[in-house]
């Protein structure tokens, strides 16, 4: 399996079987991270963690403070697709993976503005 990401009329594959999704919440300023495996079933959250609580992103009561982050284990199957928004407000998500992380416009090669991007499980190219 690969990721596909999907945004603003723009397709791209990337052959990697898990990744780190981080981003900055645009009211607190503080980081987001959540590891993600691809899975034939889809994509799925494996673990999350964030440096801070407050303005709606308050960790769940199971989350542990570990290295200065609270993470937890989040219980949702596997998700067919995952759509990310873009208020311009936090600056861009940011894709970790083989221990290099690249902003969607890096990966795009282009800004992807105020459009959303989909992410979803899908086969190799040939």
């Amino acid at each position: 399996m690969s990721l596909c990401l999907a945004s603003a009329g723009v397709l791209k594959t990337l052959s990697i079987a898990a990744f780190t999704l981080v981003w900055t919440h645009s009211i607190e300023k503080v980081d987001w991270q959540e590891d993600w495996r691809i899975t034939p079933n889809g994509l799925e959250l494996v673990r999350a963690r964030v440096k801070g609580s407050g303005a709606g992103m308050e960790p769940p009561a199971e989350a542990r403070l570990v290295e200065g982050w609270f993470q937890w284990h989040p219980k949702h199957p596997p998700m067919a697709e995952v759509v990310l928004g873009n208020s311009g407000a936090a600056g861009e998500w940011r894709l970790c993976s083989d221990g290099k992380c690249r902003a969607l416009s890096e990966i795009f090669g282009q800004s992807t503005g105020a459009n959303s991007t989909t992410m979803l499980a899908c086969a190799p190219w040939p």
